[in-house]
C-alpha cells in the first residue's frame, strides 16, 4: 500500500503540541529579523542594502503567516492528544472496544503504548485493510505495529507472515499485532521463537487498563444511622421518660409522661433534676 503523503501542517499537528508552539516563535523571530540581518551583513553591497529594507518589515506578513500556522499546529496537536486520553480513558471492557472504529481502534492502540513510554507516529501505511499502522521507538530500537480491528475473524497466520517479512526492510527491531479476537494456532506457531508478539484483545483491554489514570469510583458506603439515646426511667413512678424542651430556656430536658399527675424530670445526662 503507497505511503499516505503528508504536509507540513500534518506534521507539526502529529507532534506533541509545545514542539509547533515553540517553533512558531523561532520561526516567526527568523523570517522577521533574521533573513534581514543576515543579508544586511554581507560584503555584497546590493545584498547588504536589501537586507536593510527587509528589516523594517518586509517580511512581516511571512512571519506572522508563519506563527499562525505553527500555533495552529500546536492548537490541532492539544486537541487530537486530548481526544485520544478520553477514547482509552473511557475504555471498560471488550466490548467498548469492539465499539470502535477501526481509526479509533489504532488510536487507541497508539495512545495505550504512548503512555509505556513510547515515541508513537502514525505511518499512513495502514488503514482498514491492514499494513502498517504505527511504528513505536524507544531506547533507540523500533517497532511495527499492525492493529486489526476483526470482530469475528481470527486473525490467520498469512497477516503474521507478512509483518515478520518487513522487519528487515524497514530495520526495525520487533513486530507487535494488536487484534480484537484471537489468532489461528498457525499463527500463534509461526510467531513462536520470532520477534513476533501476538497481542489479543483480552491483552488489550488488559494493557488499556494498566495505563489508564482516572481512579475507580469508590463504592457507596452505607450510612449508618446513630444509635438513638436510650430513655430513662422517671424516678418518681419508674415510666420511660421522653424529650422535652423549656419554654423559657429553650434547654432539653427528660420529662415524664404522665406529667402534669407525675413531675418526675431529669437532666439530659440522666442525672434528676
Amino acid at each position: 500500500m503507497a505511503k499516505r503523503r503528508e504536509g507540513g501542517f500534518e506534521l507539526l499537528a502529529a507532534m506533541p503540541w509545545p514542539v509547533p508552539l515553540v517553533l512558531g516563535v523561532i520561526g516567526f523571530v527568523g523570517v522577521r529579523y533574521g533573513i534581514g540581518w543576515a543579508m544586511s551583513t554581507s560584503q555584497n553591497a546590493i545584498l547588504a542594502g536589501l537586507g536593510r529594507q527587509l528589516s523594517n518589515g518586509a517580511y512581516a506578513l511571512l512571519a506572522w503567516a508563519v506563527l499562525g500556522i505553527c500555533w495552529l499546529a500546536a492548537l490541532a496537536s492539544y486537541i487530537s492528544a486530548k481526544r485520544r486520553r478520553r477514547l482509552l480513558e473511557t475504555q471498560t471492557s471488550l466490548e467498548s472496544i469492539r465499539a470502535l472504529s477501526w481509526r479509533q481502534f489504532e488510536l487507541l492502540v497508539g495512545e495505550a503504548f504512548r503512555r509505556q513510554g513510547y515515541a508513537v507516529q502514525e505511518t499512513g501505511l495502514g488503514g482498514a485493510d491492514g499494513g502498517i499502522d504505527l511504528l513505536l521507538r524507544k531506547e533507540g530500537k523500533l517497532t511495527l505495529v499492525q492493529c486489526k480491528r476483526w470482530k469475528s475473524q481470527r486473525v490467520d497466520v498469512k497477516v503474521v507472515r507478512e509483518m515478520f517479512g518487513l522487519l528487515a526492510h524497514h530495520q526495525a527491531s520487533a513486530v507487535k499485532i494488536v487484534a480484537v479476537g484471537a489468532y489461528t494456532p498457525d499463527a500463534q506457531r509461526f510467531a513462536e521463537g520470532k520477534p513476533v508478539e501476538l497481542i489479543t484483545g483480552a491483552a488489550l483491554l488488559e494493557l488499556v487498563r494498566s495505563v489508564q489514570t482516572a481512579p475507580a469510583e469508590p463504592a457507596p458506603q452505607a450510612q449508618v444511622p446513630a444509635p438513638a439515646e436510650a430513655s430513662p426511667s422517671c424516678p418518681k413512678c419508674g415510666k420511660e421518660m421522653t424529650q422535652r424542651t423549656n419554654r423559657r430556656t429553650n434547654e432539653r430536658f427528660w420529662g415524664c409522661p404522665s406529667y402534669p399527675s407525675c413531675r418526675g424530670t431529669r437532666q439530659l445526662d440522666g442525672n434528676a433534676l
